[in-house]
């Protein structure tokens, strides 16, 4: 029968070989899976969705690369968890539920069907047996039991704290959502408010944090640097300053961290947040200074809005005592401390910290220079003898320039003078060095000042050695209805009581009118009103939710333990920690190391037993795609979805044109972009599927891009995927309509069926590695492609020309099964065997006998210039190479009236043939 007769009984349809491959799945429950001590556990999760209502590529890039792993890793006889959740509290659902006038736990409900929907269509081997969302009262009562225990151990506490205020969604940011001053949500300008707020103690694991990045090789190197610096310890000295009032009254003393000690000679003022009580004592006397400590509240804390924003400050009155000297130094307010930064407060040395430089500048504040780098100090050493030997009474360390000009202009004054302009005219020195002008520690470096004020205020009580980190606790409470309610009872007369855990959960009531003006259960005081379970009196809950960041901590555990009436139970110990997590790397800091943290917690309370979530993350790319626009008269652009547009592209596959479909008219090339909503540049993933199926959607974001990099979407390079897909369905049902398979017969094939059987376990041997090893899913699919044409190419209708034919189609549906699997399945039956699941057939292993090379291919270059390869024995001699090379077609008419001076043969590589 003919390929074109078979094609037609035999139709390749992906919309109806998609669904008989899910029913299957879901009819025989293929994906649940339990604890099994005789196979190899794997838990790989792919970060869970919010549920915004549809798929989008990134979604599917990032679920796609987790299902090749999983399907594959069941294949080579792990037991294989890859379970599906919902992240579904938080502000975005707020949005949505006041634009479309309904409350957001029915808007959420809904998109999670739509959602799940969507992701079963992909053909995803999830266990659905495990699902759960968030913001269900059966999962978030786990949470708030963690905290009500938290509280009694004294990790999680409530305290005043000044935070990113957004004036418009009524919530707090964290300085991640801030964005150039303003909301990330709103544009709204942020501003500084004082405000009660819950905290987890992660700072009480910072160093645990940071050393466990070092054992964690499975991570990359950029989200492990991100969070070092997140963490940021940093080691240096605890200093107390006296300060007295105006009227030289002692008042409360100072205390700063430094990790610079050896600038403390070079202070010339002090800095403290307009938050400190010093600052409040003395603005209560001050209306000037009142006034601009209200002023300091417009704007947010974010540490780059502090480095970038104009520095301002107001004198306190207050005189802070240097420690060393005993000189009186102005205490100024500042808008660049922050009171949850340290102690707020800082010691100034505007020679060598450029926000210090920057303020003292402006406010005509002294700077001086402590820290030389060694040519100065050499330059000052040279000065010095030289004064020296002028017997000169002054001896100055510095070398004033005004006294050494009388008795020299060398090149060493040259020197100390510019770096004294610097300084004073250009910038802060903030490397380290060597110290000047510091009276007994003249001459010293970094460590030995370190030491040597560290025994001294230790020594007489006014100050220590200190680790210090940049990692704040993590402020866990939100303004904001939608969210999980934190487990907690104000009381007037007990304080903040923990709900009782016979009480949980507090549920967040679901069906209420939200309008987005006020939180629901603020204002429902049915809701907040309660007694004291301490006193009895009456009390008010807390109607603080959590910050959405707590749900994401800790779902890859809850899915370990479908069920339980615990957080987790012992389940959790066999299937954590995560084998391989997959997402993206803008979650780097915040969701990661909550991640981490959280995990510590439940090992803590004897949950887990490992000290990390996850032994394996893997970073994927964006997907990103081209953009157009047209420029509207107000100076705005309309973006246009590409799916609207006609490109014209060049011979490479550049667009070098494009007109709007509905009227033929130019539109402009906007470049290439992460897709998004506000440039309209996202593609439906629901229309490719519904346009080429699934698993040509799969294999295109498998094959397009390795897993790390950005993946280009390409509609051209979709149809590409889509014509290799049917032909290798074509080739197989061709194949399967044979009346019949033999055997190979190792022993007996010629040198053609030789070379396509070691093709085939060639490639074999490179899928395996790639799936496995490498994660190099877009070479897995190039060498498929290639074995592919080599089976094209094989005419061979004798029985053992059909038997290996057949070994490389069954090979390659089950090589092809991780990245295609609907297909898969189909082209299994095809080839004569019943319906089962793929993913426990063994995994093709190469034959090592196969692999074996009777022939080599040599490249054949004519004066260096690849001309033709050639096809000779793994042993040949270098005279037979040498006469096939000449004799090869194309070679020959280089080489055809010329004289062969130099033939150089490199076994088993190249022919480099030399005429002239």
């Amino acid at each position: 029968m003919s390929a074109e007769a078979v094609n037609e009984t035999r139709p390749f349809e992906p919309q109806a070989i998609e669904a008989a491959a899910q029913a299957y799945w879901e009819t025989t429950r293929a994906f649940e899976v339990s604890e099994d001590s005789a196979k190899p556990k794997y838990y790989c999760l792919s970060m869970l969705p919010y549920p915004s209502g549809a798929l989008h590529m990134g979604h599917v890039r990032n679920y796609t690369i987790g299902d090749v792993i999983s399907r594959y890793k069941r294949m080579i006889g792990f037991n294989v968890l890859q379970p599906m959740g919902w992240d579904a509290f938080g502000l975005p659902a707020e949005n949505a539920a006041i634009k479309n006038k309904t409350a957001p736990a029915k808007w959420t409900y809904a998109n999670i069907a739509h959602m799940k929907a969507q992701l079963q269509q992909m053909g995803y081997a999830i266990d659905w047996s495990r699902e759960f969302a968030t913001c269900q009262p059966s999962y978030y009562v786990h949470e708030q039991r963690m905290f009500v225990r938290l509280m009694k151990q004294g990790l999680a506490y409530r305290k005043n704290s000044v935070v990113n205020w957004d004036p418009v969604d009524q919530t707090v940011l964290a300085n991640e959502q801030v964005i150039d001053g303003r909301g990330w949500r709103t544009g709204a300008l942020v501003e500084k408010r004082e405000i009660p707020q819950w905290f987890l103690k992660i700072t009480d694991y910072a160093q645990e944090l940071l050393d466990g990045l070092d054992k964690l090789p499975g991570w990359p190197d950029a989200v492990k640097t991100m969070q070092r610096n997140w963490i940021g310890r940093s080691e240096g000295l605890e200093i107390r300053f006296d300060v007295r009032d105006a009227d030289g009254t002692t008042v409360e003393p100072l205390t700063v961290f430094t990790t610079r000690p050896d600038t403390l000679m070079g202070v010339t003022f002090v800095s403290i947040a307009a938050e400190h009580p010093l600052a409040l004592a003395a603005a209560a006397k001050d209306a000037d200074l009142a006034g601009f400590l209200t002023d300091l509240k417009k704007g947010g804390v974010t540490e780059a809005e502090l480095e970038t924003q104009e520095k301002r400050g107001r004198d306190t009155g207050l005189r802070a005592v240097h420690p060393i000297t005993g000189e009186e130094l102005p205490v100024y307010v500042a808008n660049f401390v922050l009171m949850n930064y340290g102690t707020g407060a800082v010691m100034a040395v505007p020679g060598h910290d450029q926000r210090d430089w920057e303020f003292a500048t402006r406010y005509q504040l002294p700077i001086r220079m402590v820290i030389v780098p060694t040519p100065v100090r050499d330059a000052l050493a040279e000065i010095g003898q030289h004064l020296a030997r002028h017997d000169d009474p002054m001896r100055s360390a510095l070398g004033e320039a005004a006294a050494v000009d009388v008795y020299d202009t060398t090149a060493a004054v040259q020197v100390v003078e510019e770096f004294e302009r610097r300084i004073a005219e250009e910038s802060a020195y903030t490397e380290r060095g060597w110290l000047v002008n510091s009276g007994e520690f003249d001459g010293l470096d970094f460590q030995q000042v370190l030491d040597a004020l560290a025994a001294r205020f230790e020594a007489d009580g006014r100050g220590q050695r200190r680790v210090n980190y940049r990692l704040r606790d993590w402020g866990v409470s939100r303004q904001r209805y939608w969210g999980c309610p934190i487990p907690v009872i104000l009381c007037g007369k007990c304080g903040d009581v923990p709900v009782p855990e016979d009480q949980l959960p507090v549920v967040l009531p679901e069906d209420v009118a939200f309008s987005g003006v006020a939180s629901p259960i603020k204002s429902d005081p049915n809701w907040r009103k309660t007694t004291c379970p301490q006193c009895g009196g009456a009390a008010e809950r807390e109607t603080d939710t959590f910050d959405t960041f707590m749900e994401s901590s800790w779902y890859y555990a809850r899915y370990t333990s479908p069920g339980a009436a615990q957080q987790v139970d012992e389940r959790a110990k066999y299937w954590t920690p995560v084998d391989q997590y997959i997402g993206g790397i803008e979650h780097a800091i915040l969701h990661l190391l909550y991640f981490r943290f959280y995990h510590k917690l439940m090992r803590d309370q004897g949950l887990v037993n490992s000290d990390e979530p996850a032994i394996n993350l893997l970073t994927q790319g964006m997907v990103i795609a081209e953009t157009f626009y047209r420029d509207n008269t107000d100076g705005s652009k309309d973006w246009i979805n590409p799916a609207d547009v006609e490109v014209i592209r060049d011979e490479r596959g550049r667009i070098t044109g494009a007109t709007l479909k509905a009227d033929g008219q130019p539109v402009v090339i906007g470049g290439t972009e992460k897709m998004s909503k506000s440039k309209n540049n996202g593609v439906d993933p629901q229309l490719m599927v519904g346009k080429f199926g699934a698993d040509t959607v799969r294999l295109f974001s498998m094959f397009a891009a390795p897993p790390e990099q950005s993946l280009e979407w390409n509609e051209a390079g979709v149809e590409g995927m889509s014509r290799f897909l049917r032909r290798f369905w074509r080739e197989v049902i061709t194949h399967a309509s044979q009346p019949d398979h033999p055997e190979v017969d190792a022993g007996s094939l010629n040198s053609a069926q030789k070379t396509l059987r070691r093709q085939l376990h060639e490639t074999i041997q490179k899928v395996g590695d790639d799936y496995g090893r490498r994660h190099s899913f877009n070479t897995a699919i190039a060498a498929l492609m290639e074995l592919l044409n080599h089976v094209g190419k094989f005419d061979d209708m004798s029985d053992q020309g059909r038997a290996v034919r057949h070994e490389v189609l069954q090979a390659m549906v089950l090589l092809l099964n991780p990245v295609t699997p609907h297909v898969c399945h189909s082209l299994w039956q095809a080839l004569g065997h019943a319906e089962t699941l793929l993913e426990d057939i063994p995994f093709p292993q190469a034959d090592a006998s196969a692999l074996v090379r009777d022939a080599v291919t040599l490249a054949v270059q004519v004066n260096g210039k690849l001309r033709g390869t050639i096809e000779v024995p793994v042993n040949v001699s270098k005279e037979d190479a040498e006469r096939l090379a000449l004799a090869e077609p194309n070679v020959a008419q280089y080489v055809e009236g010329l004289t062969v001076r130099k033939v150089i043969v490199v076994p088993g590589k190249i022919v480099n043939i030399v005429v002239g």
